[in-house]
């Protein structure tokens, strides 16, 4: 029999040699172990203050807020209520902080959790935690921006099993290996991992790392995406950033943004936090450069880290979003506690 014959009368496919199944482009494999450069430092947008800017900072003895600025402690959001029931699309609950519960795509997913009381180097905590751990459900997955310590909090995540999946910035993963995390995948910027229904991409952000004297920059740094692939709702969790031209281009490369999760707090003295904690009215612009419906205000009201009075971030906040002439309604001011569900 000829080919063209063969070709004629078959009446079904040739059977194909079994193919391994390959991640979509650009996307990882879960609990991938890679190796990574020593330093990340030729990532930084800008360079870290070097001895003078200590100087001056111990001079000025400006980093924490008077007795007046903490005198709106007891105004501070707070609002707890049940975690919204799964359904369809997607919900986000603000635990305080940069801590979010996310449930999306069949997932339930946490953000820089840090159910701690006090962290490192910090008065305790202003308000309580948004959510009890004993009424979360199970925990599918974590993200983490970076190492800090109000962002990456050991007490917390010995809460979980160890099975759980750690999405993490580049060069942590051996950190979480070490403390017997089984699930650990590291991704560089612009690359991501699929779990159920949810794609997780990793996209950069204006800030740095450091844990102990000597690994300053070892790590990456970053903030996700989170796209529920059943849906298409998208979730932009910015982590800790200041201002700068990664959110176009991270706007660009993701259309559609439904909800971006930005930091307002922790931005004051102006001249020492300026290149790595956006304030409210960058806050405001990050999220236009992204091209978001909405936007969810973090990253202040939980811990004393700045000098700027503790009210002041959502005041000043929604006097920008009221400047820029944007929809009340699209801006998520949630109480700690609080929670949304985008629209299905």
């Amino acid at each position: 029999m000829t080919e063209q014959t063969e070709r004629t009368v078959r009446t079904t496919p040739p059977a194909r040699p079994a193919q391994p199944v390959r991640p979509a482009p650009g996307v990882r494999p879960p609990g991938e172990h890679r190796t990574w450069p020593r330093s990340f430092a030729d990532r930084l947008t800008a360079p870290l203050p070097g001895v003078r800017g200590f100087a001056r900072l111990a001079r000025e003895g400006a980093f924490r807020p008077t007795a007046e600025a903490l005198s709106g402690i007891p105004d501070l959001p707070f609002a707890p209520e049940p975690l919204p029931p799964a359904t369809g699309t997607v919900t986000v609950t603000w635990a305080g902080h940069a801590s979010w519960v996310i449930r999306a795509g069949g997932l339930t997913v946490l953000t820089d959790p840090v159910w701690s009381r006090r962290i490192l180097g910090t008065p305790a905590r202003m308000t309580p935690v948004g959510v009890r751990w004993e009424d979360l459900p199970p925990v599918d997955a974590v993200v983490i921006s970076h190492n800090h310590y109000d962002h990456l909090d050991v007490p917390t995540l010995r809460r979980l099993p160890r099975d759980t999946h750690l999405f993490v910035p580049a060069g942590l993963g051996r950190w979480c290996r070490r403390r017997g995390f089984t699930r650990v995948t590291e991704l560089d910027w612009w690359e991501a991992v699929e779990l159920g229904g949810v794609r997780f991409d990793f996209v950069p952000a204006h800030h740095w790392s450091k844990r102990t004297l000597f690994d300053t920059c070892r790590s990456l740094w970053g903030g996700w995406v989170l796209t529920d692939t059943c849906t298409g709702h998208r979730v932009h969790f910015a982590g800790d950033t200041g201002y700068g031209h990664w959110f176009a281009e991270i706007g660009r490369r993701f259309p559609g943004i439904d909800l971006a999760l930005l930091p307002i707090g922790a931005y004051a003295p102006r001249w020492w936090l300026r290149d790595v904690h956006a304030d409210p009215e960058e806050a405001v612009q990050a999220h236009l450069d992204l091209g978001a419906a909405r936007m969810a205000p973090m990253h202040w009201a939980t811990f004393v880290l700045s000098a700027e009075p503790v009210l002041e971030p959502l005041t000043r906040l929604r006097a920008a979003w009221a400047r820029a002439e944007l929809p009340p309604d699209a801006l998520w001011d949630l109480p700690i506690g609080g929670s949304r569900a985008l629209p299905a």
